[in-house]
């Protein structure tokens, strides 16, 4: 699986300036791959997980010396751990808070040493910590894999190069076009999740990537227990499940759970947020820069962080999926807003968590609403998602009017194309729309 992050860790291994190196993210999203991947170009690699290997935690019970730290590592795994010739990664270092805390001391003492540190629940553990390195550590952000890593797993490097050079002035070749749309429709049936990548390639079957989708959404909400002992486990599942239910419209407190604690609702709401399960966009005013300094933070909707997980708990009917023409029971999921949504996250760049937002405009005479509203250079630019092949677009002309804006894009199952000062942009290619900023 070749995983677009690669190549920043590749830039980090050979920085003269590199620091201790902290990759976050969800479970299961190939943090751990990609690391050993990066492992097999060093002389030497040591992988030490805290979760298994638990008498190497007390190797942090004295000082923090790295030195002292990397002799006792290396005598308990019988490697070498060199300067300058060694990778050495933490794996779920949330086990260990002091191995976290080790971390400043290697960026000071041992400057030549590549060191990572990982873990799936390491957003809790660096919650508790007053201070983990501020200055000497460098975080990097993981996701589910996106359309692009997808087909880079189908070996389709080619129709990346067809998206990449595509334009609303050049349109993409009607035959590449439907290959892509087909792609398209099939990721999001299953979602970016590298183990059901990579079953759904090795065996070429989308039904034996939906069976792995199964475990792990079993899996993920059995971690809940491990979140929080403020918050009960089945508050939280209940929030996971509402984020669900509803997806695609302001996210409602009061429509978790009847009778339930609002300030309980949102901490597990921040858990999850936390945990990398759940993605905030934001409404803004939008009239200026920084889109985030006009946000309301009370108004918000909530995308979850993997379509393939979100239909799965949907239970969206797969058969009708695979053969409705207009996709109109993914737009009643609000599938394709997700999906857009976490194209633009994924987009980002790894180095900064991306803020997401939307707008909307509710009075007794109009009630509008644009899906994204991004920043390209120095435009504000509204994004309107449509899951089919058209759409009206009443809410964006409204919003481009009242903000004084020359141009909105409107992302479909239409090829590149332009429709007035409204730009068309297939739902496959939405990733570009960030590159281009």
């Amino acid at each position: 699986m070749r995983r677009s992050i690669f190549n920043h860790l590749l830039a980090w291994k050979e920085s003269s300036s590199r620091k201790v190196l902290l990759l976050r993210g969800a479970r299961q999203v190939g943090k751990t791959f990609v690391v050993r991947e990066l492992g097999k170009t060093f002389l030497n690699y040591v992988e030490v997980n805290l979760e298994i290997d638990t008498d190497v935690a007390r190797f942090f019970n004295q000082n923090l010396d790295p030195t002292r730290i990397c002799q006792e590592l290396s005598a308990f795994y019988g490697k070498p751990i060199r300067e300058n010739e060694t990778l050495l990664f933490f794996d779920e270092i949330q086990a260990c808070p002091r191995a976290i805390s080790s971390l400043r001391f290697f960026y000071e003492n041992k400057p030549g040493l590549h060191v990572i540190a990982a873990g799936s629940l390491l957003e809790f553990a660096l919650a508790e910590l007053p201070s983990f390195g501020v200055g000497r550590i460098r975080s990097m952000f993981m996701y589910p894999m996106s359309f692009n890593e997808f087909l880079l797993a189908h070996q389709r490097d080619q129709l990346i190069e067809l998206i990449n050079h595509a334009s609303p002035d050049n349109p993409m070749n009607p035959v590449f076009h439907d290959m892509l749309t087909n792609y398209y429709r099939n990721f999001q049936l299953t979602g970016g999740m590298p183990e059901v990548v990579n079953r759904i390639v090795e065996n070429k079957s989308v039904l034996d990537g939906l069976n792995v989708l199964d475990d792990l959404s079993l899996s993920i909400r059995d971690d809940f227990s491990k979140y929080h002992r403020r918050v009960p486990e089945s508050r939280i599942r209940e929030v996971f499940a509402s984020i669900v239910e509803q997806a695609g419209a302001k996210f409602v407190y009061a429509n978790v759970v009847a009778k339930a604690s609002q300030p309980q609702i949102k901490e597990a709401l921040e858990l999850l947020v936390m945990a990398g399960l759940a993605f905030p966009v934001y409404h803004t005013s939008a009239n200026g820069f920084p889109l985030g300094a006009q946000m309301d933070p009370k108004k918000f909707k909530v995308l979850l962080y993997d379509t393939g997980i979100f239909q799965r708990i949907l239970g969206l009917n797969i058969r009708e999926y695979l053969v409705v023409e207009e996709m109109d029971v993914v737009n009643k999921g609000s599938l394709a807003e997700i999906y857009a949504g976490l194209e633009l996250i994924k987009a980002a760049s790894f180095t900064d968590k991306p803020q997401l937002f939307y707008w909307h405009r509710m009075e007794r005479s109009s009630n509008a609403e644009v899906d994204y509203v991004i920043r390209q250079g120095d435009e504000i630019v509204p994004v309107e998602i449509k899951s089919g092949y058209s759409g009206k677009m009443q809410s964006m002309r409204l919003f481009m009017k009242e903000k004084n804006l020359n141009r909105g894009i409107r992302c479909s199952l239409e090829n590149f194309g332009r429709n007035g000062n409204i730009e068309i942009v297939p739902l496959y290619a939405i990733s570009t729309l960030i590159k281009d900023s």
